[in-house]
């Protein structure tokens, strides 16, 4: 039996091992420096983010991380989709579709003009997923990214 819930502060531990699964198949588990403690404080303490756990048997097997953006054109929030994984074992099964949909459903409640989120221009089997859905890869647009050190570089002594 497949469910998606909330998350809960006891999960954190399960979201941590998730993540750095993700990490694995994105050929970047040298990039996870956070802790579960770190996790807890983020996500349930200072609710900088939600997340959704999808279990088949009452036995985690992915995960969505999402938080809320604003868009100025748009006047409305939007949902940005950080993380969304399914173990390898349990994929095909329509879970990754099942997680987005509840997404989409989230959305819809908190009147959300857009959702967004990025994919590594490597994972086509993620991005033909995601269009058949009918979400439309932006590609006008570039991510820019800076990292804690840069940032601490911009803003020194502040």
């Amino acid at each position: 039996m497949f469910q998606i819930r909330k998350a809960n502060p006891e999960d954190t531990s399960i979201i941590f091992g998730l993540i750095k699964k993700l990490a694995v198949y994105e050929k970047l588990e040298n990039d996870v420096i956070t802790s579960v403690e770190e996790l807890r404080e983020n996500i349930f303490v200072k609710k900088f983010a939600e997340v959704l756990i999808a279990e088949e048997n009452e036995q985690p097997v992915g995960f969505a991380l999402y938080f809320y953006n604003f868009s100025t054109f748009v006047g409305k929030p939007g949902l940005y989709l950080e993380d969304l994984f399914i173990e390898p074992e349990h994929r095909g099964k329509g879970y990754g579709k099942k997680l987005l949909i509840e997404l989409a459903a989230i959305a819809k409640e908190k009147n959300c003009g857009r959702m967004e989120w990025s994919v590594l221009d490597w994972n086509t089997p993620s991005i033909e997923f995601y269009k058949s859905l009918g979400a439309a890869p932006m590609e006008e647009w570039t991510v820019f990214r800076l990292t804690e050190s840069e940032i601490n570089n911009l803003a020194p002594g502040k």
